[in-house]
């Protein structure tokens, strides 16, 4: 019995490859850069970790030649997801997968390819990604403005991604800062670093209240979507991430009393923010466990599980660094905990759909009849 789930040509199979594919790379990436984040990793783990690493940049090559050929052979389609308010925020993961693989090569993955190489390829991805991150970062909110006109009841946590894109920079900037001739290039590139933190930031902290007030207001998310209210754990984790690694880099790079103060800041900042983030993290889980009991199935919405723990991980271990507090190591270790769980269940969830060719399959028609409010959303064009 021949069905849609058959292989179809090349061309054809990537026709619905939407951006959103780029999350699995991230979450590949943060589980080896959030590793070598936690105390006490060995060697041995090391390695382990840098297997994962290698992963991640294979997934990011054949991703990238993937959208290629959509963006090739499908213009239609690629221009369709441009002008779809579900889709769109998605084009701020290729930036963000970009930076997530440089930001590993060396942090894990020189261990496989050596520093000069890693160094090498961070350079590279880093400046791509970052500039292609503040161009979704204008380009996203611009056509939500002028060509989606997308109601406050439909604002979603995904509406963040083209906006954390810079704070991803931000956490990734500082560890190629002591890779650069000393004086005016090391501080700018740090100085530069801070800027895309605050960047990210206030434009977070605009967006943040649209998405709670339609949480509080019209009702949970629809099952399908609900994981997707972890990306929130994202800008929290990343920015105290970033706001840490500024003030790792910063000595002897900014004059005093700045890089005392950078240390300052990253604590007075991280705290709360970690704070908020277990909060976010306790909702969130109760959310999906009630969609869970609503029929949630997985879709590639799944992937919403891994990097934004990621984050959370290495920010943990970065507050851990700052205070002395053992607290933070045993938050860390738990966090990373569930980010491999979610790992696994993802890349399995992903595996079966890509076997079955579910996942890259057409979207499903859109139901004739009204959609409740509570469960209004647009997100059928991209799984």
């Amino acid at each position: 019995m021949v069905t849609a789930a058959q292989p179809l040509f090349r061309a054809d199979r990537v026709r619905h490859l939407g951006p959103n594919w780029y999350a699995s790379v991230m979450g590949t990436a943060v589980v080896g850069s959030a590793g070598v984040a936690l105390p006490g990793t060995g060697h041995g783990s090391r390695g382990v970790l840098a297997a994962v690493w290698a992963l991640s940049l294979l997934l990011l090559v054949v991703l990238l030649t993937a959208r290629t050929l959509h963006w090739s052979r499908h213009r239609d389609q690629a221009r369709a997801h441009l002008l779809d308010p579900a889709t769109a925020p998605f084009y701020g993961c290729p930036a963000m997968a970009l930076l997530a693989v440089g930001g590993g090569a060396l942090t894990t993955g020189r261990e496989l390819i050596g520093t000069r190489a890693a160094v090498t390829l961070d350079s590279v991805l880093f400046t791509t990604g970052t500039v292609t991150g503040l161009g979704a970062a204008v380009a996203v909110p611009y056509l939500m403005a002028v060509r989606h006109r997308a109601g406050v009841a439909e604002a979603t946590p995904v509406w963040l991604l083209p906006l954390v894109a810079p704070m991803v920079s931000a956490a990734a900037g500082p560890l190629l800062v002591p890779h650069l001739p000393p004086g005016q290039p090391r501080e700018t590139l740090l100085l530069g670093s801070f800027a895309l933190f605050g960047l990210s930031l206030l434009a977070v902290l605009l967006m943040l209240p649209l998405v709670f007030a339609r949480l509080i207001t019209s009702g949970p998310l629809p099952p399908a979507l609900t994981p997707v209210l972890f990306l929130v754990l994202g800008p929290l984790g990343q920015s105290t991430t970033a706001v840490a690694l500024v003030a790792d880099a910063a000595e002897g790079v900014v004059p005093a009393p700045y890089d005392r103060g950078l240390a300052v800041f990253a604590v007075l900042y991280g705290v709360p923010v970690m704070g908020f983030a277990l909060l976010w993290l306790g909702l969130s889980v109760a959310l999906v466990v009630r969609a869970r009991r609503h029929g949630m199935g997985f879709t590639l919405a799944w992937w919403a599980f891994t990097f934004p723990v990621g984050t959370c991980v290495t920010g943990a271990a970065a507050l851990a660094r700052h205070t002395g507090l053992a607290v933070y190591d045993v938050l860390a270790a738990g966090l990373y905990a569930v980010l491999v769980a979610a790992w696994l269940a993802a890349a399995c969830g992903t595996a079966r759909g890509l076997l079955s060719g579910e996942l890259l399959a057409a979207p499903r028609p859109a139901p004739v009849e009204p959609v409740p409010a509570t469960a209004r959303t647009r997100s059928g064009a991209v799984r």
